[in-house]
């Protein structure tokens, strides 16, 4: 696979499940007979399980898409971060070269393997638990499963069906300036840092984050370069 450019790919395991945990939330695609279908799903990740993790999630059982895995089934998992658009007025260099035009800068994590659906309610209650911990954790009231009434809740449980998605193939396009010198990439940070979008500080956040993840490395490795 030759794209994206060498220069956006993040291939480190542990940075790609972070940002998995941070955005949670993704584009499922697979590809039946009938043709392509989609979902959008929150997403929680089980590192320990395979060599790339495994996601795992839940469709409404009214939903036809998982009725077509059979056994197993290949998929495409998407969960994107923050994007913006880059001006390049904020280039330095445009000063001395005015060939710039604008891009946009985005990171999103792409996750291929073999989808599963299952129905076992244990697992299901475990899945809704883990689920809600998770996006309740930094809350001062959190509500837990436990909160609505079990009978309410089982009930509810039959509306839904369990799936797994068995990393094969994970990778992060990370398109954050790093084909820019220097002097652009942080004119390009410092420009979206001070727009009044929190899409826009979020991209600028995550160019600080891998610049100094970039620097990082080189302090351990000097010979490894950005491209």
């Amino acid at each position: 696979m030759t794209y994206p450019s060498p220069a956006f790919r993040e291939e480190r395991i542990e940075v790609l499940h972070a940002a998995i945990r941070e955005l949670a939330f993704g584009l499922l695609v697979t590809h039946p007979v009938s043709g392509y279908a989609t979902s959008y799903l929150p997403w929680e990740l089980d590192a320990e399980r395979g060599p790339f993790g495994t996601l795992v999630g839940h469709l409404a059982r009214y939903n036809p898409q998982w009725r077509d895995l059979g056994k197993g089934a290949p998929a495409l998992a998407v969960l994107q971060g923050p994007h913006a658009y880059v001006s390049p007025s904020w280039y330095p260099g445009k000063r001395d070269d005015p060939r710039q035009v604008p891009t946009w800068n985005y990171l999103a994590v792409e996750a291929r393997g073999t989808l599963t659906a299952f129905d076992d309610e244990a697992r299901l209650y475990d899945l809704l638990t883990r689920l809600t911990d998770h996006h309740e954790r930094h809350r001062e009231h959190r509500w837990c499963v436990t909160d609505a009434p079990d009978d309410y809740v089982r009930a509810e449980m039959r509306h839904i069906v369990g799936i797994e998605l068995r990393i094969e193939s994970l990778i992060g396009r990370y398109k954050l300036s790093q084909n820019r010198s220097d002097a652009d990439r942080e004119g390009a940070r410092a420009g979206l840092a001070a727009a009044p979008g929190e899409r826009e500080r979020a991209v600028a956040e995550a160019m600080q984050r891998q610049s100094a993840g970039q620097r990082a490395t080189r302090r351990r490795d000097p010979s490894k370069r950005l491209d």
